[in-house]
């Protein structure tokens, strides 16, 4: 049996320092089930893009167990003590790093890039696979999301894993950063304006994550034309994003289309300015 969840220190140690690690969100069982259902949907996808660069983006709109996933109970709970109780799911990706590889995460800021007009974000990190230093597990800066968004630099670096390869432009002390370590099952919450990165697996087993991007209802898309996102609880009397469904099987024609619809109006907001900067 998991033990209870105390909301009101996460609530407390989220807005003080801008996460919260660990919170048990299922069994490590349950957990690595859910990475034999991906490693067997990644061998009917294989070759195929469904993401930006090496990411596997929106896997919640295609796969019924990442579906499951973004709806667990727990996760859910922790989330409404942070923003209230109507919650949508606006992104979701795989952060897969494979054995000995030299994929990594720089410093960066999620709000920087995402076109939203607020705050009220939270973004999940829930481990399938061990996630420790060895693997390049997640590391956050404390109380970094107080500020507010830094100027961030693009490298285009084909190993690391963002769409832009941005990098935030700040000297980071390496004696304050927070080594994110979890088991399979366990999960961290971070703020959209945290800076936190990873570095290469040099294990010899994969390091498999699911982050997935709860927002409030009452956000706007500012950059792109239009934006989705799927309800998971409570109500949505905004009318600020065009509505997600649930995948009723995996890889079905119509949620890869809408999967690309997604794709497509999101990355107007994650490459914007890239032109002007190149």
């Amino acid at each position: 049996m998991m033990a209870p969840i105390d909301y009101d220190e996460l609530v407390t140690r989220f807005a003080e320092f801008g996460y919260f690690f660990p919170l048990t969100a299922m069994s490590a069982t349950k957990a690595l089930s859910y990475r034999v259902e991906l490693e067997s949907l990644e061998q009917q996808i294989r070759g195929g893009q469904l993401g930006n660069k090496t990411q596997l983006n929106y896997p919640h709109v295609i796969f019924r167990f990442a579906d499951a996933i973004v709806r667990t109970p727990r996760i859910l709970d922790a989330v409404e003590a942070i923003l209230g109780p109507d919650i949508m799911v606006w992104g979701s990706t795989f952060f897969i790093k494979e054995p000995r590889s030299d994929s990594y995460v720089s410093w960066h800021q999620d709000l920087r890039y995402w076109g939203l007009d607020g705050d009220a974000v939270v973004s999940v990190w829930i481990a399938l696979s061990s996630v420790n230093r060895a693997n390049g597990c997640m590391r956050f800066v404390p109380e970094s999301h107080k500020g507010g968004l830094v100027d961030h630099d693009d490298t285009f670096n084909a190993s690391n894993f963002l769409t832009r390869g941005q990098e935030a432009a700040v000297t980071i002390d390496e004696s304050k950063v927070i080594h994110v370590e979890l088991a399979p099952g366990q999960a961290s919450f971070h703020h959209g304006r945290l800076l936190h990165a990873s570095a290469p697996n040099r294990s010899d087993d994969r390091r498999i994550g699911l982050v997935v991007n709860y927002i409030a209802p009452h956000v706007r898309q500012t950059i792109a034309k239009k934006d989705y996102a799927m309800l998971v609880r409570g109500e949505d009397r905004f009318g600020h994003f065009e509505h997600v469904s649930s995948p009723l099987c995996d890889l079905a024609t119509e949620a890869i289309a809408q999967h690309q619809e997604i794709l497509n109006a999101q990355n107007e907001a994650m490459y914007d300015g890239v032109q002007q900067n190149q």
